[in-house]
C-alpha cells in the first residue's frame, strides 16, 4: 500500500508519530471481517457463528470472523439472517441504544448500502419508524434490497437529497448524518479510496458536509439528536465541522460514556467529546462520530411554515382478499405506488402520506404485491418480511443446490404434490422468495436485479448455524 505523501505529512502531524505509526502498520494488515446477526430472524434460532473470532465489544449481535467466507453462496445471507458489516460501523447503533429508550422517528440520511440502517433498526425501541435515504438512484436500490431482506416493516427507503427533506416539512427525533467524505478510514479495504484521495477532495468534502447539515438541520426537532459521522481521519471533516455545527446552529454535545477497554480514541486537536476508531488501536476501520443535541429555542423558518400542495399522494385502491398474508397484529393500511402495493402500519400512515408528497419512495412498510392486470403477484419483500403470516402460502424447503439455483433465478423443480399457485421457497426454514407453480414447471419470481450473477459452482457455505 502506497499512501499519498500529502496524506502522510498531514495525518502524522495531526495524530502524532506514535499513533500514526501504529495506524500505518495496521493498514498493511488484512482488514478484520465481521458480521452482525439479524435479531428479528435469529434471536432464538442461532446456535453458532462459524469461525467466529470473538464478539464485537459494542455490538451484542456482532462477531469477528477468522477469515472471509464466500458470503455470496450462503442462502442464509440472502435470507437476511445476517449482514456483513465493518465492525466500527456497528458502533452507531450502540450510541443510539444508550441514548434512545422510547419510540421515535429517525432518519438515516446517507444510508446506502444499509449496514447502519439495519443495525439501527435492531436497537430502536418497538414503535419507532426509521427513514433510510440515499440520494444516488442506483445506490438507493441497493439500500432498498438490503432493507427488504432485513425484513422489518417499520422502515421507509427514499431516494432524495437533504434539501428535498428540508422542503418536505418532515421532522425527526434523531438524524444520522453519515456524510460523504474523503474516505481515508477505508484505505485498507478500498484501494480506490487511495487513488481518489487529494487535498482538493478533502476541501470539497468538508464544504459539502456543511451544505448537507445546513439543509437537514431544520428537519431535526428541538431537543433532537444529530449523530454526525465520517469514515475519514482529517480534522477538517471531523472536529472542525462539528465545532462549526455547534456554533452555527446552537447545539450541545451529548456523547454517552465510552468503556475504556474498547480502545476508542477521543477527539484530536480539540476538546469536543467525540469518538475516533483508528486501525491499530481499535479492531476495525476508520470512523469518526459525534453526537449533538439541538437546543429547544427553535423558531420555524418561513420555508418550514409553508404547507405545500400534495404532488404524489398515494392511491388507496380496493384490494382483493390479502389480509391473511400478514400477521394478525400488523394493523395496517394499503397504499399503491408505481403498481406496487404496500402495507403501512396505521400508526405511520399520516407520516408516510406526507413523505409521499415531497419524496421519492423506493420501499416502505411491507411490500405486498405487484398489480399486473387482474393478477396480484406477491412482492419479493413479502417473503422476507417478519410480518408475513405463518401459513399464508404453501411452503417448499429447498436443499442447498436448489436454493442457489433459485437465487440465480434459474428454474427449480418442486415436489409433484406441491399445489399450484404461489409457493414460498425456504432454506433451513428461512424464506428466500416466491415461485409460481403452474404444474409442469415453476416460474422463478426472484428479482432479476438481486440474482447471483456468478456461474461458479460453489461448495456449500455455512456461515451461521440455526437450530
Amino acid at each position: 500500500m502506497v499512501l499519498p505523501q500529502d496524506f502522510i505529512t498531514y495525518t502524522r502531524a495531526l495524530m502524532g508519530s506514535e499513533r500514526y505509526d501504529k495506524m500505518a502498520s495496521a493498514l498493511l494488515e488484512e482488514p478484520p471481517v465481521s458480521l452482525r446477526l439479524n435479531p428479528f430472524k435469529t434471536l432464538s434460532g442461532i446456535t453458532e457463528v462459524c469461525n467466529a473470532d470473538g464478539q464485537v465489544p459494542w455490538a451484542s449481535n456482532g462477531f469477528y470472523l477468522s477469515g472471509r467466507p464466500n458470503f455470496t453462496f450462503d442462502p442464509l445471507f440472502h435470507a437476511g439472517t445476517y449482514y456483513v458489516q465493518e465492525a466500527s460501523s456497528m458502533f452507531v447503533a450502540w450510541i443510539v441504544s444508550q441514548l434512545i429508550h422510547i419510540p421515535i422517528t429517525m432518519l438515516d440520511l446517507c444510508a446506502a448500502p444499509g449496514g447502519k440502517s439495519t443495525a439501527l433498526r435492531s436497537v430502536l425501541p418497538k414503535g419507532s419508524l426509521l427513514f433510510c435515504n440515499e440520494p444516488m438512484p442506483q445506490r438507493s436500490n441497493i439500500l432498498a434490497e438490503n432493507v427488504q431482506k432485513f425484513g422489518h416493516p417499520d422502515m421507509v427507503v427514499t431516494n432524495n437529497f437533504a434539501a428535498d427533506y428540508r422542503k418536505s416539512g418532515l421532522q425527526f427525533d434523531v438524524i444520522l448524518a453519515d456524510v460523504p467524505c474523503s474516505g481515508e478510514g477505508m484505505f485498507r479495504k478500498d484501494a480506490g479510496a487511495i487513488a481518489e484521495w487529494s487535498e482538493a477532495n478533502v476541501e470539497h468534502c468538508w464544504r459539502l458536509q456543511r451544505e448537507i447539515i445546513s439543509d437537514i438541520w431544520p428537519c431535526l426537532k428541538p431537543g433532537g439528536l444529530l449523530i454526525y459521522s465520517t469514515c475519514t481521519f482529517n480534522d477538517k471533516e471531523n472536529e472542525r465541522n462539528v465545532e462549526w455545527i455547534e456554533q452555527e446552529f446552537g447545539a450541545d454535545f451529548d456523547l454517552p460514556t465510552i468503556p475504556y477497554g474498547w480502545n476508542i480514541t477521543g477527539s484530536i486537536g480539540s476538546d469536543i467529546p467525540a469518538c475516533r476508531f483508528i486501525p491499530g488501536l481499535s479492531k476495525g476501520e476508520g470512523l469518526f462520530l459525534c453526537v449533538l443535541r439541538k437546543r429547544h429555542e427553535h423558531h420555524l423558518s418561513r420555508e418550514e411554515r409553508i404547507k405545500r400542495p400534495s404532488k404524489n399522494i398515494p392511491t388507496k385502491p380496493k384490494m382483493p382478499d390479502i389480509p391473511q398474508w400478514l400477521k394478525a397484529d400488523y394493523d395496517c393500511s394499503i397504499r399503491l405506488i408505481n403498481s406496487n402495493i404496500y402495507a403501512i402500519r396505521n400508526q405511520w400512515v399520516s407520516v408516510f402520506d406526507k413523505a409521499c408528497e415531497a419524496l421519492r419512495i423506493v420501499h416502505a412498510g411491507v411490500g405486498l404485491a405487484t398489480s399486473k392486470g387482474k393478477d396480484l403477484i406477491p412482492h419479493p419483500a413479502l417473503a422476507l418480511s417478519i410480518a408475513l403470516a405463518d401459513g399464508a402460502f404453501t411452503q417448499c424447503e429447498l436443499d442447498y443446490s436448489s436454493a442457489i439455483a433459485f437465487l440465480r433465478r434459474e428454474a427449480i423443480a418442486l415436489p409433484n404434490e406441491t399445489p399450484r399457485g404461489y409457493v414460498l421457497v425456504t432454506h433451513k426454514d428461512m424464506p428466500l422468495g416466491f415461485v409460481k407453480n403452474i404444474g409442469n414447471r415453476a416460474n422463478n419470481l426472484y428479482p432479476q436485479e438481486w440474482r447471483i450473477k456468478s456461474t461458479h459452482i460453489p461448495q456449500p457455505q455455512q456461515i451461521i448455524k440455526l437450530k
